[in-house]
C-alpha cells in the first residue's frame, strides 16, 4: 500500500486509491474498496452511479406528482412505528415500518411519509427534529399521494452543479460513502482521460473523449439523459473493442508458433474409415477435412468441435488420433470424469488397429500403475493416453506429444486446459463440447478458435421426448415408468443432492431410492453418487450396462460418460436446480439407439413462472444450440481472459453481449477498418497484448 502524500493535486488516474486520503489515514470505507480490487483511482471510474438526476427544487405539497422525485420541508406532527414481521436486519435486529404525518411549512398541507424496513435507531434520527427537509419518490397509494422511504435532510448528497448523484453499495461500502470517496478526486483530473489502451486509437465515439464520458456519467459535467446514454454506449464500445483486440492478438500469437506436420495418407485414412462399423456423416467428413488442413498448416491447430450429445465427435477424435499415431506422434485425451475416460478407452480399444498402444491414467490408479504408465509415455511406448486431471500432473511427460484432445471442455478450468496443451509447445489442440456454443459467444469468447459444428446426427437414433411432471401428473408418470420397466427397458433417476440438507429443499438420492423400492419392489434398484469410491462406481456402471440393474438412482455424475442403449427413461428431480445445458446433457443419455427415449422433469411443487419458462425450453426443443443460448442468458458469459467459466463477473465493467449486441456487432464490423487505417498504433498494441500471459494462454 502506498504512503499518503500531502498534496492530492499531483494525483493521476494511475495513483493508488489510498493516496486520496492525503495526510490523514485511509478510512475504513476506502480500505474496503481497496481490498475489493479498486486499487487505483481509475478503478473508481467504473463504479457508475445508479442514477444522475437534476436535484428537485423545494416545493409545496400541492406540487407532488405520482412518480416524481419531491423535495419538501415540513413540521413533524406524529410518528407511528410497527414491526415489519418476518424481516430482520444485520445482527438479527427487528426491522420496523414507520408512518410520519407531516405538515408543509410552505402551505400548511398534510402528507404522509412512509418508511419500510427501518432499523430501530431511525427513531433517534427523528429526536429533536420539529422541522426537517425530506426528499423521495412520490407514490399513489389507494388514491392518496405519499412519499416512500424519503431521505431526511438530504442537502449534503446534492452535487454543486445541482445534480443528484446516487451510487450503489460496493463491497459493503454504502453508496453515500462511495460518493464521498469519489468526490475527493481532484476536479482537474476529470478533464484527463484515463490510460485505457484503446485511447491510442481513434475510435468513432459519440462523446468528445473518454474523460468527458466519465464526467457525464458521474454527474461532474452537465448533460441530459440522452447525452449520458451516448456516453454510456461509448464506454460499451470501448470495452468490446478492447476484447476483440485481445482475441485478435491471441489468434496472431497462436499463428506465430510452429507445430508438427501431420500428413494424411489417403490410403491409410480410407482403411481406417472402412474398419468402422458405421458410415461417417457429411458433417463428420467436413470436420475431418478441416482437421486434416490444420495438421498440414505448420501452425498449431486450435479447433473446437461442437455438436449435440451422440453426434459423433468421438469418432472424429479417434480418426484424427490414429492419423497422428501413423505419423509417430503421441495423443492425449483428457476427460472430466473417470467414467467418461473409461468409456473413451473402451471405444478406442475396440476400434484401433492392432499394434496401437492405448493407456488409461486415472486418479484411482495404484501408484505402481501410474509409475509404469508415466514411464511408457516418456519413452514413447504408449501412443494414445486417455485420462482425467491426472494427465496434467507435473510427473507426466511425453516423448513426442503432437495432438491434445480436451473433451467436455466446459468442465475444466482454463488453467487445467492450458496445462495439458503446454506439455508440448506447439501441439495441435482439439476441444470437444456437447454443449453447443451460441453464435454470440462464438464471436465474443471463442473468436480465436476455429469452430467446427456437427449438426447431422447418425442414422438409427429414435430420439427423445420430454415432459414436465407436476404433482398432479406424478402418479401417471410412475405408471409409465413401470410400463417401460416391464418391457425390459432401463431407467435413470437423477437427484441434485446426495442426502438431506437443512438449507435446501431438494429431493435426494436416499429418499428417492426408498420411494422407488416401495413402488417397484419387483425390480432391481441401485443408487449411485459422488461419495462412493471410484471402484464402487465402476462396478455399478458395469452392472447397469449388463442389465443387472433395472433402475439407477444417481446424482448428475451420469451427465457424461454413460452409454447404455437399453436405457430409455431419464427422470430428473428438481429440474429447476440444474442449468439448461446440464438438463440437455442428462437427456442425451437416453434415446441413443433404436428405442425411443423419454425424459421427465419431475417437480413436487408448483414452480414460479420464470422457472417454468426455463423448463419449457427443454420440453419443446431438442436443439442444443437454442438451449445453449437460453442457458447462456441465465448463467452469464464468464470471464474471457481469466478463469471463470460462467457468471456475471467478467473483465468487462458495463458491456453485455445480450444487452448491447448491436454495439458488439458494430465493433466487429468497424474493427478491421480501424486497424487498417491506424496500422502502426494497432500493431504496437497487438504486439504488447501477445506478450500478456493472461491474454495469450487462455483456451
Amino acid at each position: 500500500m502506498s504512503s499518503n502524500p500531502s498534496n492530492t493535486s499531483k494525483l493521476t488516474w494511475e495513483s493508488s486509491l489510498l493516496e486520496l486520503s492525503g495526510k490523514s489515514s485511509p478510512s475504513q470505507s476506502m480500505l474496503k474498496l481497496y481490498e475489493a480490487g479498486y486499487t487505483k483511482l481509475k478503478d473508481l471510474l467504473w463504479i457508475l452511479p445508479l442514477r444522475v438526476l437534476p436535484a428537485p427544487t423545494l416545493q409545496a405539497f400541492s406540487q407532488m406528482r405520482d412518480g416524481s422525485l419531491f423535495l419538501g420541508t415540513c413540521k413533524l406532527l406524529s410518528a407511528n412505528f410497527a414491526p415489519a414481521y418476518g424481516r430482520r436486519g444485520k445482527g438479527r435486529a427487528q426491522l420496523f415500518n414507520a408512518t410520519l404525518v407531516v405538515q408543509d411549512t410552505l402551505s400548511g398541507e398534510i402528507a404522509n411519509l412512509k418508511f419500510f424496513n427501518t432499523y430501530p435507531n431511525f427513531k433517534k434520527t427523528l429526536e429533536g427534529k420539529e422541522t426537517f427537509t425530506f426528499m423521495g419518490p412520490v407514490q399513489n397509494y389507494r388514491g392518496t399521494l405519499q412519499v416512500t422511504n424519503p431521505k431526511i435532510d438530504p442537502k449534503m448528497e446534492m452535487a454543486e452543479n445541482g445534480l443528484l448523484v446516487e451510487y450503489p453499495t460496493v463491497a459493503t461500502v454504502s453508496g453515500k460513502h462511495v460518493k464521498g470517496i469519489i468526490d475527493k478526486i481532484p476536479e482537474a483530473l476529470w478533464e484527463i482521460s484515463p490510460n485505457i489502451f484503446v485511447q491510442s486509437l481513434q475510435l468513432p465515439l459519440k462523446s468528445k473523449s473518454l474523460a468527458h464520458c466519465f464526467s457525464l456519467l458521474h454527474g461532474k459535467a452537465l448533460g441530459d439523459a440522452h447525452t449520458r446514454d451516448l456516453a454510456y454506449k461509448d464506454l460499451v464500445y470501448c470495452e468490446f473493442f478492447e476484447d476483440q483486440l485481445k482475441i485478435l492478438a491471441r489468434r496472431q500469437g497462436i499463428k506465430q508458433k510452429s507445430a508438427p506436420l501431420i500428413s494424411w495418407n489417403e490410403l491409410d485414412f480410407t482403411e481406417l474409415v472402412g474398419a468402422l462399423p458405421y458410415k461417417l456423416t457429411s458433417d463428420q467428413e467436413m470436420v475431418l477435412k478441416q482437421i486434416r488442413d490444420d495438421f498440414a498448416s505448420g501452425t498449431p491447430m486450435m479447433r473446437m468441435t461442437q455438436g449435440d450429445v451422440g453426434c459423433g465427435k468421438t469418432t472424429v477424435a479417434l480418426l484424427a488420433s490414429l492419423m497422428t499415431v501413423k505419423n509417430a506422434g503421441q495423443v492425449a485425451l483428457m476427460c472430466p470424469t473417470e467414467s467418461l475416460a473409461m468409456q473413451h478407452f473402451d471405444t478406442f480399444t475396440k476400434q484401433v488397429p492392432k499394434g496401437t498402444n492405448i493407456g488409461l491414467l486415472l486418479g484411482s490408479n495404484k501408484a505402481s500403475e501410474k509409475k509404469a504408465i508415466c514411464a511408457s509415455l516418456a519413452n514413447g511406448e504408449i501412443d494414445i493416453i486417455i485420462g482425467t486431471h491426472s494427465l496434467i500432473q507435473d510427473g507426466v511427460e511425453f516423448k513426442n506429444l503432437e495432438f491434445v484432445i480436451i473433451d467436455e471442455q466446459h468442465k475444466f478450468g482454463v488453467d487445467q486446459r492450458q496445462r495439458l496443451s503446454s506439455k508440448r509447445e506447439g501441439a495441435h489442440t482439439l476441444i470437444m463440447t456437447a454443449t453447443p456454443i451460441p453464435r454470440t459467444l462464438q464471436l465474443a469468447q471463442y473468436g480465436d478458435l476455429d469452430i467446427s459444428t456437427i449438426r447431422v446426427m447418425p442414422q438409427g437414433r429414435a430420439g427423445t421426448k420430454t415432459r414436465i411432471v407436476s404433482p398432479d401428473t406424478y402418479e401417471k408418470y410412475l405408471s409409465f415408468v413401470k410400463t417401460r420397466l416391464s418391457m425390459g427397458e432401463q431407467v435413470y433417476i437423477v437427484a441434485p443432492a446426495i442426502e438431506e440438507s437443512e438449507t435446501l429443499d431438494l429431493k435426494n438420492v436416499q429418499a428417492i431410492e426408498e420411494v422407488y423400492k416401495k413402488y417397484f419392489p419387483e425390480f432391481k434398484i441401485q443408487s449411485l453418487h459422488g461419495k462412493l469410491k471410484p471402484a464402487q462406481k465402476q462396478e455399478i456402471f458395469k452392472d447397469f450396462s449388463r442389465q443387472k440393474i433395472d433402475l439407477l438412482i444417481s446424482t448428475s455424475v451420469i451427465e457424461v460418460g454413460i452409454n447404455v442403449t437399453n436405457a430409455t427413461v431419464m427422470s430428473i428431480y428438481n429440474p429447476d436446480r440444474f442449468g439448461l445445458s446440464s438438463l440437455h446433457q442428462l437427456r442425451g443419455r437416453v434415446g441413443r439407439g433404436e428405442k425411443p427415449g423419454f425424459c421427465f422433469l419431475v417437480s413436487d411443487k408448483k414452480l414460479p413462472p420464470e422457472s417454468m419458462a426455463r423448463l419449457k425450453v427443454i420440453e419443446r426443443s431438442n436443439d442444443g444450440f437454442e438451449i445453449a443460448e437460453a442457458d447462456l442468458k441465465n448463467r452469464g458469459e464468464g470471464d474471457l481472459f481469466g478463469v471463470s467459466q460462467s457468471g456475471s463477473v467478467t473483465q468487462r465493467k458495463v458491456a453485455s453481449i445480450f444487452e448491447h449486441f448491436d454495439i458488439f456487432d458494430r465493433v466487429n464490423r468497424e474493427l478491421p477498418g480501424i486497424i487498417e487505417k491506424q496500422k502502426g498504433a494497432a500493431d504496437a498494441i497487438l504486439s504488447e497484448l501477445i506478450k500478456d500471459q493472461k491474454v495469450s494462454s487462455t483456451i
